[in-house]
Parts: C-alpha cells; structure tokens; sequence
C-alpha cells in the first residue's frame, strides 16, 4: 500500500512539474509580439502600400495574448497577425492541423461583389469532372460566402477592400488542414452543385522536370522544383537533345514554391550570347532620425555553354510562384521569349528570414521590390501574350504557345 501511495505522488509531482514546463508563457508571447512588428515596421517594403493600420495590430494581438493556452494558438497567433497584410509571400515558417494551407488547385477573383471561379490548376489535376470556370460561390461548408469572409480571423485590414477581399476569398478557399473545403456553387449555366476541394486529386511529379516534342517544337516543363540546384544541370542534358527543334516551350505553371536566382539564372543563361538584365531590385535605406534613401540594382545573366538560339515562348499561370515569376519576366526582359498565359502567383517582393527571440521557427517579410526590367513591379506583371481560361476541356495557353511558333518560323 506504502509503495502505491508512493507511485501515486511520484506521478502527481511529475505531472504537476511537466504542467510547468509547458507552461504558456504569455511575456515571452509579448516579447516576440514585439519583435515581429518591429521587423515589419523596419523591414517590410510594402508596409506603407498595405490598408492596415500597424497600431491597431500592435493593440489588438496584445490584448489576444492573455488567451493564449497552448503552443497551437501561439502558431496561430503569429500566423494571424501575418495574414492581416494579405500578402502571400509572407509567412510564419511553420503550421499545425489548424493552420491555413498557402494555396488552392482553382482561383477565385471578385466580380461586382461576387466570388467567381476565373483559373483552375489543369495541368495538375486528375481528371476535372466539371468545367467550374465562370461558377459563382455562394457557400463554403454550408456557411453564406460572404458571412465566411467576414468571419475571417484578422481583424486590422478593410475586408471590404477588393484586394484583401480577393485575397482572403482565396485563403478560405486553401482552407484549414484539419477542415472540410465543400463549396456550394452555380454553374455558369446556373445549374447549382456541391462541390469537395478535398476530392481533388492533384498529380505528383517526382522527377525534377518533365519534356516531350509535339509537332517538331520541344517542351520542357519545370516541376516545382526551381529551389533544387540539380534541375540545372537536368535541364542542360534536356535542352541539348533538344537542340534540332524548331521552337522551344519553356512551362512554369507548376513553379507554386519558387525556387532561387541561381536555378533561374542557370537556365537563362542557355538562351543568349551576351550578358543580359533580366531583373531590377530595390531596397530603401533606412537611417535612424535620417531620410529613407533608395538603393536599386539591375542584375544580370551571364551566357554559358552552348545557344539554344531558336524561338522560345514561356507559359504562366496563377501557380507560377516567386523565381517562376522572375523567371519569366527574366526571358522577356532580355528579349529571349514571349510569355503566354494568365496573371502569375503574384508574389511580392524578394523574401528574407527572420527569427522569433523565443520561437524556434521564424517568419519571412519582404524586404525588396522586384521590377521587370522595362519598371513594371513583378507582382503586377500581366504576360504580354495573355489567355483568358474558358475551359478545362483543352489547354488553351500551351495551344496558343505552339501557335505563336508556327507563327514566329512560317
């Protein structure tokens, strides 16, 4: 009985003293509350662009932190407060089941107050079963859109303002992890469905890109892997057995993760003879009690190894990400392609890591604006050649990039 007695309070105090240890502990919560929006106010280079007022997050999530119990809500607390900038490029470098997803397989734009389905992810979709361009949404989960827009958690930027609106109709629509995504939608020919986002499947390229020839032109489509160092010299191998045709197709619609300069650049530099600006960056100087000062540079693409010197046209969409997006601005810029599809991702800026004082996981802001070399700011790129999708029934933008060739070598 003694030794029970003595099992029992050995496992109460043990018990207790783990209790302690994980223990929230709301000043430090304080702290890196502090540090974040003091790295936004000094490092975010969009900040004053943004309809949010940093006061009102300042005194909003600090009167948040007394109900914070667990290190779940702490992710979300931090997650939320990035959100508030409905800015795609920013985000806390980490998640839990109740987090948001950063994107979904269809895109939604505002049209006269109401949210349309205007793109959908066909090239990576198994088997569209309805053609949900031009459907209206009207509930997500059962819930009135609208209402599930209002609901939103951030609670410092204007919900009302068409750009946070479209970006937060598009987060909903990435949706939780650990929550259902069943939209309830009228067709363009009013039919009305229910449709599960969940019962998408998407397809899963294991191989760093893939290539074929159709008709005598190459394609070479990069899949989600601009940020590996390898998919340089793949695409090297791929480009030189490609050599003999008579156009080239470069497909970045599957680029949703970006990549880096030294991916983007290597594949550029297999396309010209001389170096070339493919892309301007501009970062404003801050000094203490002093005036903000600009400081932009034009970086450029070396040649290497042998000219791919034949037409070559790019293909975009909305889940070409980050350095698929300053890739293709890249090949128009030195005059090297013409772009063909939709509005890209529109990730703003270039992204740099921050650190939590307590955390061990950070956060990412953007620090520097990126320009097409002709000063158009990357995130409001439009391709020259632009397609507007109609359908899932064909691919419309790779049909207008083999045409542009024929075209281009009549």
């Amino acid at each position: 009985m003694k030794n029970l007695i003595l099992i029992i309070t050995t496992l109460i105090n043990f018990s207790c003293v783990n209790s302690q240890e994980n223990k929230i502990d709301q000043n430090k919560i304080k702290e890196d509350l502090g540090k974040i929006i003091n790295d936004i106010s000094h490092n975010y280079t969009y900040l004053q662009e943004k309809k949010v007022d940093l006061n009102c997050i300042q005194e909003h999530y600090e009167k948040e932190i007394p109900n914070i119990k667990t290190e779940e809500e702490i992710v979300l607390f931090f997650e939320y407060l990035l959100d508030e900038f409905y800015d795609n490029h920013i985000i806390l470098r980490t998640n839990r089941n109740s987090s948001f997803r950063l994107f979904a397989p269809i895109y939604i734009t505002i049209d006269n107050g109401k949210p349309v389905v205007t793109n959908i992810w066909q090239t990576q979709i198994e088997n569209p079963e309805h053609n949900l361009i031009g459907a209206e949404i009207t509930q997500f989960n059962g819930i009135d859109f609208e209402q599930v827009i209002q609901d939103f958690p951030t609670h410092c930027n204007d919900k009302s303002f068409p750009e946070t609106k479209e970006w937060i109709a598009n987060k909903i629509l990435a949706g939780r992890y650990n929550e259902p995504r069943v939209l309830s939608l009228k067709l363009a020919n009013n039919r009305v469905i229910k449709y599960d986002l969940d019962n998408i499947k998407i397809k899963n390229n294991d191989s760093l890109l893939t290539s074929k020839t159709v008709n005598g032109i190459g394609v070479i489509r990069i899949n989600n892997s601009l940020g590996n160092d390898n998919l340089v010299g793949e695409f090297d191998n791929v480009l030189n057995k490609l050599s003999s045709t008579k156009g080239l197709i470069i497909d970045l619609r599957n680029t949703i993760f970006g990549g880096d300069t030294y991916e983007a650049r290597g594949i550029m530099s297999r396309f010209i003879k001389e170096p070339k600006p493919y892309q301007k960056h501009s970062y404003i100087a801050k000094s203490e009690n002093n005036p903000d000062v600009e400081r932009s540079w034009v970086e450029y693409v070396s040649p290497r190894l042998n000219q791919y010197e034949k037409p070559v046209v790019v293909l975009v969409g909305r889940w070409t990400g980050s350095m698929g997006e300053g890739l293709a601005i890249g090949f128009e810029g030195m005059e090297r392609a013409e772009i063909v599809g939709s509005e890209m991702r529109r990730l703003a800026g270039e992204v740099y890591d921050f650190s939590f004082k307590y955390r061990n996981y950070g956060y990412k802001l953007s620090t520097t604006k990126l320009y097409h070399v002709n000063g158009t700011i990357r995130e409001k790129y439009v391709p020259t050649n632009y397609v507007k999708q109609t359908t899932t029934e064909k691919d419309e933008i790779l049909e207008k990039g083999i045409e542009l060739i024929n075209k281009i070598t009549e």
